[in-house]
């Protein structure tokens, strides 16, 4: 894939997580695709920061979405090779100081395999 095929799918995520549109989110995953979160880590200690499969995501971001009605991500740099995309954005929620995020997205066959975020 090309770096913009990447980008094409990191602007799909971003309009999916901002619209809280699960189903549209998942489909840009593969079915066993893996996740870790450092927030994952504080909210289900049990998981390490890392949950595995679409079952899994869906549990995770259904929690988030509920409990952060107005969560919001602000794109501010996407950068892209043939495999992977590093995005650059801030959080976003009603109520809380705004925080800037990096995550990598590992994308093989135009959908996403594994997904790390990394914040302070």
């Amino acid at each position: 894939m090309t770096p913009q095929n990447l980008k094409d799918i990191a602007m799909l995520w971003f309009k999916a997580f901002n619209e809280h549109d699960l189903d549209s989110l998942l489909e840009l995953y593969n079915d066993s695709a893996q996740h870790y979160s450092p927030k994952l880590k504080i909210r289900e200690p049990e998981t390490n920061g890392l949950i595995k499969g679409k079952d899994a995501l869906r549990t995770w971001w259904k929690d988030c979405f509920e409990r952060l009605p107005t969560l919001q991500y602000e794109v501010n740099k996407l950068t892209a090779d043939s495999e992977q995309i590093f995005m650059e954005y801030t959080r976003k929620v009603q109520g809380e100081e705004d925080m800037k995020v990096g995550e990598v997205l590992e994308i093989k066959n135009g959908k996403i395999v594994f997904s790390r975020v990394y914040h302070g």
